[in-house]
């Protein structure tokens, strides 16, 4: 099996290097990854200028780095080294839950996969003071990938591993009305400025991914491409006929 890794946090995140150890116990890895940090970038593409393909030193593994985006990396991967079974974007420093699937650049990595015909898997796992404790999260990655890897049905999924996780549950994606709020401020010389941030949320649904995570237990949300609501469809069509 030819496994592709890449990330959103860079390069050099040691939850990227923990993934490839992980997955080497399932065949071949290759890192390839954003030569810095590109968090909440989405699933943007670079379109107005070329992309550089540089090797990396990420101890044993065969690394590259690119000057781009999340779903570059995958795209660029892919090119370079035929025949991918699956990518697997991670291990993400922090959670994605819930809304923050819209702007992962974890799951970004996963849903250009997908979208290029690959099995994607984007794994993520909280931080609270410190790093997380990749050593003790090794065993729980490793087990979930001995689910999800022999199954070809799987094509995209959206893991999160909980720093003590006491399980694991099947869930569904959270979905709140989208929790980020702007924060004015002003710079040194008293210019308006205006920050980006996300408001926590308090209340959860069982059987959703940020309850099990908050229950202690890791999360498997199988997830797709497609993103049309068949229910309003088909109530618009009788509603509304057209043609």
């Amino acid at each position: 099996m030819r496994i592709l890794i890449a990330n959103d946090d860079g390069i050099y995140s040691p939850g990227l290097c923990a993934l490839a150890e992980a997955a080497a116990n399932f065949g071949d890895v290759r890192i390839v990854a954003p030569d810095v940090e590109q968090s909440s970038m989405g699933h943007a593409i670079t379109a107005s200028r070329p992309l550089s393909y540089r090797r990396a030193h990420i101890k044993e593994f065969e690394s590259y780095k690119v000057n781009g985006t999340p779903a570059d990396c995958v795209a660029l991967g892919a090119y370079h080294w035929e025949r991918v079974d699956v990518v697997l974007s991670g291990i993400n420093l922090g959670t994605n839950l819930g809304n923050s699937a819209w702007h992962s650049g974890t799951l970004a990595a996963a849903k250009q996969a997908a979208l290029l015909g690959l099995r994607g898997i984007a794994v993520s796992t909280p931080v609270a003071q410190g790093e997380p404790d990749f050593d003790a999260l090794m065993p729980h990655v490793v087990r979930v990938l001995e689910i999800l890897l022999p199954d070809p049905d799987l094509k995209l999924v959206n893991v999160n591993v909980p720093p003590a996780p006491k399980g694991m549950q099947w869930t569904r994606q959270s979905l709140r009305q989208y929790d980020g709020k702007v924060v004015p401020g002003a710079d040194p010389m008293g210019r308006p400025v205006f920050w980006f941030t996300v408001t926590p949320i308090v209340e959860t649904e069982e059987g959703t991914d940020r309850w099990a995570v908050e229950h202690d237990l890791i999360s498997i949300t199988p997830l797709r491409l497609d993103l049309t609501d068949a229910k309003t469809l088909a109530a618009a069509q009788e509603k509304h006929p057209l043609g």
